[in-house]
C-alpha cells in the first residue's frame, strides 16, 4: 500500500475549514445575508476554547451554538472566532479555535460539515443535503475497501462521507 505523503486528508480538512473560516468573516463583516444561521458544535475543553466556569460546568464535553439573531462582537481570526451570546439572560464571551469544531450546518440552505474530533485521524466531510457536495462527491470504485465504520446519516435523509474512504488504506 502507497504512502500518502501529500496528506491529501489534512488538505481537505484544512480547506474545509477555509470554508468555515470565509463564512464566518463574511457575516463578521457584513451580517447573515437572507435566512442565514449557523449550528456550530465544538469541543468544550479543547485547547484554546474559552468559556465562563458556568458554561463549562453545563457543556463539559462540546457546545452547539446558533447564530442567528441575538450574536455581538463576531471577531474571526486565523485560527479561531470569538463571538458575543446570551445564556439565560446573560451575556458571555466566546472564543473558539477552528480546530476545536466538530460540526457546522446552515440549516436555511442544508449545508454542512463535519470534522473528526482532534485526537481522532484528521479528516473532514462536507454535505448538501439531500446530496454530498464538494471533495467528498467522488464515486466509489468497487475495488475500495470498505470504511471502517459506516458514516453519520443526518436527519433530512442526506449521506455524510467521510473523505478517508476514498484514500487506500
Amino acid at each position: 500500500m502507497a504512502t500518502d505523503h501529500i496528506r491529501y486528508d489534512v488538505l481537505a480538512r484544512d480547506a474545509l475549514r477555509g470554508v468555515l473560516r470565509r463564512v464566518l468573516s463574511d457575516a463578521a463583516e457584513h451580517g447573515l445575508p437572507g435566512e442565514h444561521h449557523f449550528f456550530i458544535t465544538f469541543m468544550s475543553t479543547a485547547d484554546g476554547v474559552k468559556l465562563s466556569p458556568r458554561l463549562l460546568a453545563q457543556y463539559p464535553e462540546e457546545m452547539t451554538v446558533i447564530l442567528q439573531h441575538q450574536f455581538w462582537d463576531l471577531v474571526v481570526t486565523e485560527d479561531r472566532f470569538e463571538v458575543g451570546l446570551s445564556f439565560g439572560g446573560i451575556p458571555e464571551r466566546l472564543v473558539v479555535p477552528f480546530n476545536s469544531i466538530k460540526s457546522f450546518f446552515d440549516p436555511s440552505v442544508k449545508f454542512g460539515l463535519q470534522f473528526e474530533p482532534a485526537d481522532a485521524a484528521p479528516e473532514a466531510t462536507a454535505t448538501k443535503l439531500p446530496a454530498v457536495s464538494a471533495p467528498a462527491a467522488l464515486p466509489v470504485p468497487n475495488s475500495a475497501a470498505a470504511p471502517e465504520a459506516e458514516p453519520a446519516k443526518p436527519a433530512e435523509g442526506g449521506e455524510v462521507v467521510r473523505l478517508d474512504r476514498f484514500r487506500k488504506k
